[in-house]
């Protein structure tokens, strides 16, 4: 659709990839920006094609990756089901790499009051997320959610994002882990590397929680779990994981 696979058969090869690593459930995900223009009906086109090239082994959901402007803002309070997954409530939202809108809790309340659930996506990827640790936490307290991308758990996006990953882990703000898949090499869509290091550094349960149940969520519009003491555990010391 516009920065992730180029052909029909490129994508194909990226389902068939994401398949072979466990994926069960796939949500489709083109930008809504000042580059690329969203279109549903295009993109229920390009679905359809891709399921007839894969012939049901991977179920396909059509969602977005929702940039904060002005218009954007305007048309999904409008039009609250045009680019949530699977046409329900949650909505992935994807900063800006220059700048974080002062009033973004605002803006966050505004979608919500309209019946969508903001998803912030890849937080621990955005240099200037990064600095803002605090109102981060505030805005999932004010009902946001976070899903962190697989392969920053296991270090392909850099030192910084790994770290802000597990701070973000460490303080209960993390609801999901998606691949973020763009291509078959550098950015594949692959999920059974980040859910083995989650059983590995954390439990099986939260692997469950942040890479199953939450994400099956936001495909039927269920509620999603908020982690808690009880269900999000500690971090293992280095010396349990090792030994």
């Amino acid at each position: 659709m516009d920065d992730g696979s180029k052909t029909l058969e490129q994508s194909i090869e990226m389902l068939k990839m994401a398949v072979a690593a466990g994926t069960t459930d796939l949500v489709c995900t083109p930008h809504a920006n000042s580059n690329y223009t969203f279109d549903p009906a295009v993109i229920h086109d390009r679905l359809r094609e891709l399921e007839a090239g894969i012939a049901g082994a991977v179920k396909l959901y059509a969602g977005c990756d929702f940039h904060l402007s002005y218009d954007n803002i305007q048309d999904a309070i409008t039009h609250p089901r045009k680019y949530t997954i699977n046409g329900n409530c949650y909505l992935l939202v994807e900063f800006s790499d220059l700048m974080i809108f002062r009033n973004t809790g605002e803006i966050f309340g505004r979608l919500q009051e309209a019946g969508m659930i903001p998803i912030i996506t890849h937080p621990e990827r955005n240099a200037l997320l990064q600095l803002r640790l605090e109102e981060i936490t505030q805005w999932v307290e004010e009902g946001a959610l976070l899903q962190v991308t697989g392969q920053s758990l296991t270090g392909d996006f850099g030192r910084k994002a790994a770290e802000f990953a597990r701070t973000l882990l460490d303080r209960r703000l993390v609801h999901f882990i998606a691949s973020d898949g763009h291509d078959l090499q550098h950015r594949p869509p692959k999920m059974d590397e980040a859910h083995a290091w989650l059983v590995k550094n954390y439990d099986e349960r939260l692997a469950s929680l942040l890479c199953v149940e939450n994400p099956r969520a936001t495909l039927s519009g269920d509620r999603v779990h908020l982690p808690g003491e009880d269900e999000y555990p500690k971090p293992k010391k280095w010396y349990q994981v090792w030994r």
